[in-house]
């Protein structure tokens, strides 16, 4: 059977990998080794020209990470993948792909921080400028094109405050432009969420999350929907030496064949924690597209397959009641990071996303007592009596 029949847990399972071509080993072996043998130098010769697909090192290709890279593409739909050490190489390895010197990236709000400070601190002295507009307001990012805007860039959900961008209408706002549309897809995972078919030129990751689901390897991925948008990624992930490892590529490659039974458990249960915490008294808002009560509930129906497993709350008080209730915690970890099996629970404000201004953060509805709980697969009535718990620990509100 073709891998684009395959449905999405079938496809996570066995895409990228055929066991025939392993010597029979059910498991994709780890090609640990740094450079390969040529049977003669004739054939090196050919290698390193082109007109060979044969291996020469594993800065240029490894069988391990090939494995993961087609894998993941399935996933997503696109035309093939470039696994990257981690997910902010698979972001620095995009824009420095598709955006020239003196071009433009225009991109929307909230964005996972260390994204933003790559193009706003460490492009920008390259010559690379960005501008950046509210996730929801598809008129706010159609007027922050420029002549030179070469680059859309979204994240959706967005992280921390779980705003959703309009896919089919950013990538008409691209294209109608001369601009591609790139994706950070994390927060959904190609489970919940296939960007490609609804317009993007490219979808990225940080498999250190939901990919992976272990909460033990750090990794990314670049994922697109042409040829040569993906040659011109690969040449980008070779040259900076942004490529992944064997063992690490082993590793996420595990991951991922239960990436939709993590992704179903952990959506389930915040299915049922959000409606709970949207009833507590101590609780001001909730924001989960699960909710009625989200602003872009409509749109979460339309382009996501669910509503996934994070979650952004206030409680009354703000700031210190926020505290307290993370140092209050039992079961659910105290700690940043996000698609692990096990429940995590953080402050941006102060972790996360610190280094973005505090007027920024306002602005982009990051707010002081903004506490986000990523979601795990334990047994939802354990996670509910932590809270209960954690909750009884904090001051009744005013």
């Amino acid at each position: 059977m073709n891998d684009g029949n395959r449905r999405r847990h079938s496809q996570a399972i066995h895409a990228g990998f055929d066991p025939l071509e392993h010597h029979g080993a059910v498991s994709v072996p780890i090609y640990q080794s740094s450079t390969f043998v040529f049977p003669s130098a004739e054939e090196g010769a050919r290698r390193f020209e082109g007109s060979s697909n044969g291996l020469i090192y594993t800065r240029l290709g490894n069988p391990t990470i090939a494995a993961l890279e087609e894998c993941v593409a399935s996933l997503e739909g696109g035309v093939g993948a470039v696994g990257t050490a981690a997910g902010m190489a698979a972001v620095a390895a995009t824009v420095l792909a598709l955006v020239d010197a003196g071009q433009h990236v225009a991109g929307t709000h909230p964005l996972y921080g260390p994204s933003r400070g790559l193009m706003e601190k460490h492009l920008a002295r390259f010559g690379i400028t960005s501008t950046f507009v509210p996730a929801g307001d598809g008129q706010a990012l159609r007027a922050a094109l420029r002549p030179e805007t070469r680059l859309v860039f979204v994240e959706t959900p967005a992280n921390p405050t779980l705003d959703l961008v309009d896919l089919a209408e950013a990538a008409e706002i691209a294209h109608r432009h001369g601009a591609r549309l790139v994706v950070d897809n994390t927060f959904a995972s190609p489970h919940l969420q296939r960007p490609l078919e609804h317009g993007a030129d490219v979808v990225l990751h940080s498999m250190t999350k939901f990919l992976n689901g272990h909460s033990d390897v750090v990794a990314g991925i670049v994922v697109a929907r042409e040829a040569g948008v993906l040659a011109r990624l690969r040449d980008v992930v070779q040259a900076f030496g942004f490529n992944m490892d064997p063992h690490q590529a082993w590793l996420v490659l595990r991951g991922v064949r239960t990436l939709g039974m993590r992704v179903d458990r952990a959506q389930a249960n915040a299915m049922a924690i959000a409606p709970w915490l949207e009833r507590h008294p101590m609780v001001k808002w909730v924001r989960y597209p699960g909710l009625a009560s989200h602003p872009q509930h409509e749109l979460a129906r339309r382009q996501m397959a669910g509503p996934g497993a994070m979650i952004a709350f206030e409680l009354h008080g703000g700031v210190e009641a926020g505290r307290r209730l993370m140092n209050a915690v039992q079961l659910i970890t105290l700690a940043v990071s996000l698609g692990g099996v096990e429940s995590l629970i953080e402050h941006p404000a102060s972790m996360t996303h610190r280094s973005v201004p505090e007027e920024e953060r306002r602005r982009q509805g990051i707010t002081p007592g903004l506490v986000r709980l990523a979601v795990g697969c334990e047994d939802v009535e354990d996670l509910l009596a932590d809270l209960a718990q954690a909750f009884s620990r904090v001051d009744s509100p005013a």
